[in-house]
């Protein structure tokens, strides 16, 4: 993991601590955690809409195919933020 090793992890997260302080450490966590989860579903969006743009040439079934899967992908990313959100909140 780029060379970092659990010393330098715990300094790091000191100078986190102090920087931001103990009472704002839950929230900081929880903006991270949802931004993260954020790129993630905005990642599966492009990768889904490169896969449906690039079988433009693929007969009627397998478009509707692709797009039910996109759909299904897109279900499923809003439900793993509200579980997301569910568990910062």
């Amino acid at each position: 993991m780029f060379g970092i090793g659990p010393p330098e992890l715990i300094v790091i997260f000191l100078i986190i601590l102090i920087l931001f302080g103990a009472k704002r450490l839950p929230e900081l966590a929880r903006s991270l955690g949802r931004s993260i989860n954020e790129f993630k579903s905005a990642t599966q969006n492009i990768k889904n809409d490169l896969d449906v743009s690039g079988q433009q040439d693929a007969s009627p079934s397998d478009k509707t195919a692709s797009k039910e899967n996109a759909k299904k992908n897109s279900e499923t990313d809003k439900s793993n933020k509200k579980d997301t959100d569910s568990l910062a909140g």
